[in-house]
């Protein structure tokens, strides 16, 4: 099984779809086929947006995700591929609800719930969007750069070559007009950056994410440019707290975020 995936391992980054690009094992397990070599942990974006198109694929037809909720347990690695094992908790009349659990060389890296519902049309779809709904600012007025480790993706924000706490992003690889694969990207991109960042006092430091949820509002396109608002909450006992909106360019809200990670301090040196 290594040799074959080492084999087919791209040279650098894999885009999003051959990341995207589970393979059927299987009834309800699937492996990931991009392997590749990366110096920093598994991004968790990554096994995020994996582990919500293997549950996608197990739900009836019509049904959309409307939430995720993740936890990291432990560091993943992007040379090896990893299997999702799909539970089927319940499929009802319209909301479909299915776990995840992520493994890497025999151990849990990552596991997921998940529920995904049919479209219920009328029910405020219609409505105007809450007037705190931001100004957002228009991606052209901002300038762009491409993270050697987000190849498929154009990032827009005030401080090029930085992540920020507020930013557009947008995949630049034309995406099939899969609802599921989207939602599977806005996932993975719904990790890229923290709101923890204005809340680093001297020698302090975010570390690692813990858990990790994502609510989905309205249909999307995540090859169009997407604005993520980001805003640390709160920091205590070693762990901080931070929500976030996500926006279409029209200023529709899309979803809705939040995350706990590590919040550490720098060790002493000598």
């Amino acid at each position: 099984m290594a040799s074959e995936l080492d084999v087919e391992a791209p040279a650098g980054m894999p885009s999003i779809l051959r990341l995207l690009d589970l393979e059927y094992i299987e009834e309800d397990i699937y492996r990931s086929r991009a392997v590749f070599k990366d110096t920093n942990r598994l991004f968790g974006g990554q096994v995020a947006g994996q582990a919500l198109y293997a549950a996608g694929r197990t739900v009836p037809e019509g049904r959309m995700p409307h939430s995720l909720h993740g936890y990291f347990l432990r560091q993943g690695d992007a040379q090896r591929p990893t299997v999702f094992r799909v539970e089927r908790d319940r499929d009802g009349n319209s909301v479909s609800n299915r776990r995840v659990v992520a493994i890497q060389a025999g151990k849990v890296i990552f596991n997921l719930s998940t529920s995904f519902a049919v479209a219920r049309p009328g029910s405020g779809d219609e409505e105007p969007e809450p007037p705190e709904a931001p100004d957002l600012p228009s991606p052209d007025s901002l300038p762009g750069w491409t993270p050697s480790r987000f190849t498929s993706f154009e990032i827009r924000s005030e401080r090029p070559d930085e992540m920020t706490s507020q930013f557009w992003v947008r995949c630049t690889v034309d995406l099939p007009d899969d609802p599921l694969l989207h939602a599977a990207v806005l996932a993975y991109t719904s990790d890229m950056s923290s709101g923890l960042i204005g809340m680093h006092p001297p020698g302090t430091y975010s570390g690692a994410s813990m858990d990790h949820a994502v609510w989905f509002h309205r249909p999307f396109r995540a090859d169009r440019w997407i604005w993520q608002d980001l805003a640390g909450q709160t920091v205590a006992a070693g762990r901080g707290l931070y929500t976030g909106g996500i926006y279409a360019e029209d200023g529709t809200r899309i979803a809705s975020t939040a995350q706990e990670a590590l919040f550490m301090r720098h060790r002493a040196r000598g």
